[in-house]
């Protein structure tokens, strides 16, 4: 059971810093960050059999989609977390350490380009949008800080159960 807490709390914990990430870019840098709304509209629309879109903006509002995109974030989140623990064993739970995080956190930027954004209607790895290079590079430091978030909350919490 203690597992099951530590590596839920891991993934709400890097989910997190991906989202203060998110919020720090958009100060320094003036990038708006994801809009978990429209993601909530995709996620809507598949209870209907629609999973792919020429443009999610265009797509027509599902109630409560903003819930629907934030929780389905942070349950992704998890969701990783849950992967992690079951590549890298609870060894890793109690003595985190940044590599296999950052390589995991990275990995995810799979998701995305080959699942959200075509869904969504920007094509695979954003390559329908304006300028998809920068979409994929911001897409790949998201998820970068997404694994230097789950190796952080790991360490916090492995601290805070050794004392």
């Amino acid at each position: 059971m203690q597992n099951i807490v530590f590596i839920v709390l891991i993934g709400i914990g890097a989910t997190l810093v991906m989202d203060l990430w998110a919020l720090l870019r958009q100060q320094l840098f003036g990038i708006a960050p994801t809009n978990w709304g429209m993601v909530g509209r995709w996620i809507g629309h598949m209870r209907k059999g629609q999973f792919s879109h020429i443009s999610i903006v265009n797509a027509d509002a599902v109630s409560g989609e903003k819930i629907i995109g934030w929780t389905a974030h942070y349950v992704i989140g998890i969701g990783y977390a849950v992967l992690l623990f079951l590549i890298f064993g609870e060894a890793w739970l109690f003595e985190p350490t940044l590599g296999p995080a950052l390589v995991l956190g990275i990995a995810t930027v799979v998701a995305p380009f080959f699942i959200l954004q075509p869904g969504m209607g920007v094509g695979i790895a954003a390559s329908k949008t304006p300028n998809p290079s920068a979409v994929r590079l911001h897409s790949f430091l998201n998820h970068a800080a997404f694994g230097l978030g789950l190796y952080l909350s790991a360490l916090v919490l492995s601290s805070v159960l050794s004392l």
